[in-house]
């Protein structure tokens, strides 16, 4: 283990040199009652040099878990969660609740939690929406950046960006996605021109792409994350090990030759609509 040696690459426009594996608040995080287990993925995190920390109001004792275990290393890190309420009372609500859980007066990022629908997009822009929550919290110094997050639908996710001010946003990058609408190309190129940060998520696909025939290595899968339109590639751990293999794999990152990645995408081509099972049905090809 050499934690100086973990790459970082700027989030956006933000100034945050930000490392780019970042510990998922999944995996183990989203339970309730792990607590020997949860406590000993954040600190191997840490001692990984990781310095992204993900977790979201809706990821069970995801929130606690870090309360419990961040101590004074919340002050070199960049510590981020969600909020899925779409009133601005409601997620300034949950905001006072994640930073009580996580103990810390305010966060590095705060997003707006699972983008969905376009009456979602309309709603959370009214007077009272949850849009408004997000800027007073930013103006109010309980977070420093504010964000959007999606899974389910691009062209939703693509609009959000252009039509309120985020700094980040966190979308699904692995080598299924071309099989469908891919997040990247039409989320991530557009936000890196709108000099946004953007996070990858579901790039194991909840693990199951290491599980398949010919499976790809986590190492594979983490390089072709990194070689789309991401800065940060977020991953949900159950195990000190999994946290291990992961820091691994940033630390030994190549970016993918454009072949390589087209041959990955074809290996993992019948698996794909399985592996997309965070979008409908109608938006997985």
């Amino acid at each position: 283990m050499d934690s100086a040696r973990l790459p970082v690459r700027p989030l956006g426009n933000t100034g945050v040199d930000a490392t780019i594996f970042g510990l998922g608040g999944e995996g183990v995080l989203r339970t309730f009652g792990y607590d020997d287990q949860a406590r000993d993925v954040i600190r191997a995190a840490l001692r990984e040099g990781v310095a992204y920390f993900d977790s979201a109001r809706a990821y069970a004792g995801s929130e606690q878990y870090y309360g419990a275990t961040l101590g004074a290393a919340r002050d070199n890190i960049f510590l981020t969660s969600k909020a899925h309420d779409r009133s601005k009372r409601g997620a300034l609500a949950m905001l006072d609740q994640t930073l009580s859980n996580m103990r810390v007066s305010h966060l590095d990022l705060w997003q707006l939690h699972d983008l969905r629908t376009w009456e979602e997009l309309d709603e959370i822009g009214v007077p009272g929406g949850a849009y408004e929550a997000f800027v007073e919290a930013k103006r109010a110094g309980k977070t420093r950046f504010i964000g959007v997050t999606g899974h389910r639908d691009p062209a939703v996710l693509l609009s959000a960006i252009e039509r309120y001010s985020f700094d980040t946003v966190l979308i699904p990058v692995n080598p299924c996605e071309v099989h469908a609408e891919p997040f990247a190309r039409i989320v991530g190129a557009r936000a890196m021109e709108l000099g946004m940060g953007v996070i990858g998520m579901k790039v194991l696909a909840r693990g199951l792409l290491t599980n398949i025939v010919n499976a790809p290595s986590v190492h594979e899968l983490f390089s072709y994350a990194l070689s789309q339109q991401i800065h940060v590639a977020i991953i949900g751990c159950d195990t000190v090990e999994q946290v291990r293999e992961n820091a691994a794999a940033a630390r030994r990152l190549r970016p993918m030759e454009l072949h390589e990645q087209r041959a990955l995408e074809d290996r993992v081509r019948p698996h794909a609509e399985t592996m997309l099972y965070y979008r409908p049905p109608t938006l997985r090809a």
